[in-house]
């Protein structure tokens, strides 16, 4: 009976706590596995960037591709982080040094309609008994955020049958990397019996031995580098007889490496460094922050963002802003530490009866949303804060005014805000009511910084590398 290993990742988040003890684990085992003349296959399903790491965002993600180069892996997909948290030029170099494969078999560039350069839509690959694995991947299909970059996401349905249909008579058993989360695993796995195997991703969720659907098995090895996932497939005559799951606990399966928390430390460090060097404005007096209140520098974020969207008016909450800038230089590493958030800004229009609405249902939220946690869809902070506006006046709790003027239910108002009031559950008249456009492709920092720098422009011998 052949057998072959599979050791997988995803939705790293550029968490390197411990990245050094995972590369040299998949390393070993990649060498253990070759001498007993084993087949072994490394996969990471996506998600391994996040720039809200110092390193990641100084180098636009191309340090987690030489990361990923010490671990030897096979083969990697794009999960939204990668795909959508970097503009078309970022993610067209993204892997300029990669030592593996991306595989992506559901993203085109608008322009040429094809596969992009730097990745293909299927591997075949043939183990030691010549079996054939055709491996194929797909990224979770946000349209809306794909389109203005530059990109067409299909359909996984689409693609995945497109792929088993053209490649059925030359593979023998399939495999499916999916950064498209677990609920539509269930389905693809309902859908295409063909496949063998579905590694999973972006809902970090961890399925300790599997699970399965039909004759499918599906994975999932959590989220933020905690677990490798392991799994044994076992062939007669070319064909899956077994399929076995298992997932390995990095803090308790596996010893440190030497000097890892020096290493680690090293990689935030030099982050800060290369952004450290890259000034953007001088500044004469320091923006504060307060997430009770609505600081000078929540002030120059608003007046950044209607720059940027051209609207009159803007809202934003003052727990975003999570470091002061301090009076004098100012640097990309001063706006990561303070905006670490992988938001754009939002520009949405509505009637004035529905921005009446939304107003005063802010107004009524303000005092619990202020101290409210938030975790997770883009928001890097621990609390809501204060809700905050430009151009907008509430006299009395009722009477609103805009620009100076009382509002007025048939008038268009269009304002500018952040993406996350698309997914926070507070604001449903924004997302069910108004029309609405992400900004793309700049990240909220981005926007705040060249306004900054706009505003306050530092000479040029200061400059350093913008």
């Amino acid at each position: 009976m052949e057998k072959i290993t599979i050791y997988h990742t995803n939705d790293i988040h550029s968490h390197l706590d411990t990245w050094p003890r995972t590369a040299n684990f998949l390393r070993s085992q990649r060498s253990l596995h070759k001498s007993r003349s084993e087949d072994c296959f490394i996969f990471d399903i996506g998600d391994a960037c996040d720039r809200v790491h110092p390193l990641t965002e100084a180098t636009e993600g191309r340090s987690m591709t030489r990361l990923l180069n010490e671990a030897e892996y096979d083969a990697v997909t794009i999960g939204n982080n990668e795909g959508i948290g970097s503009t078309k030029d970022q993610l067209d170099h993204l892997y300029d040094q990669a030592n593996f494969q991306v595989l992506l078999s559901n993203l085109k560039d608008k322009v040429t309609g094809k596969t992009p350069e730097w990745a293909k839509p299927i591997k075949i690959y043939r183990t030691k008994e010549q079996t054939r694995i055709g491996v194929i991947a797909c990224t979770i299909p946000l349209s809306v955020s794909y389109g203005p970059l530059g990109w067409d996401v299909e359909d996984p349905f689409d693609s995945i049958k497109e792929k088993l249909t053209q490649y059925d008579d030359i593979i023998d058993n399939w495999i499916l990397l999916s950064h498209l989360g677990i609920d539509y695993d269930r389905k693809i796995a309902e859908t295409f019996p063909a496949l063998d195997v579905i590694i999973g991703a972006h809902t970090h969720h961890l399925l300790p031995n599997g699970e399965r659907v039909n004759e499918t098995l599906l994975t999932g090895a959590g989220k933020f580098g905690e677990h490798i996932g392991q799994i044994d497939l076992y062939f007669e005559h070319h064909t899956v007889k077994l399929a076995e799951a298992k997932v390995i606990n990095l803090l308790t399966d596996i010893e440190p490496i030497k000097n890892e928390k020096g290493l680690v430390k090293e990689y935030i460090q030099f982050g800060h460094e290369l952004l450290q060097e890259q000034k953007i404005a001088n500044i004469p007096e320091n923006l504060l922050v307060d997430w009770k209140s609505c600081t000078n520098f929540v002030k120059i974020g608003m007046d950044a963002i209607s720059d940027y969207a051209e609207t009159d008016s803007a809202i934003l909450n003052a727990g975003l802003f999570l470091q002061p800038l301090i009076e004098g230089s100012v640097t990309n590493d001063d706006l990561h530490r303070a905006l670490p958030h992988p938001m754009r800004v939002l520009k949405y229009s509505m009637n004035g009866k529905v921005f009446k609405k939304l107003l005063l249902s802010m107004e009524s939220k303000k005092e619990r949303l202020q101290t409210l946690p938030i975790k997770g869809l883009g928001f890097r902070g621990e609390v809501f804060g204060q809700l905050c506006y430009k151009g907008i006046d509430i006299i009395e709790g009722s009477k609103i005014l805009v620009n100076g003027k009382e509002l007025d239910d048939e008038t268009i108002y269009t304002v500018a805000s952040v993406d996350h009031y698309l997914f926070v559950p507070f604001f449903p008249e924004i997302s069910k009511e108004s029309e609405y456009e992400v900004l793309f492709p700049h990240f909220l920092r981005k926007i705040i910084g060249n306004y900054l720098k706009k505003r306050y422009p530092i000479n040029r011998e200061q400059e350093g590398i913008i």
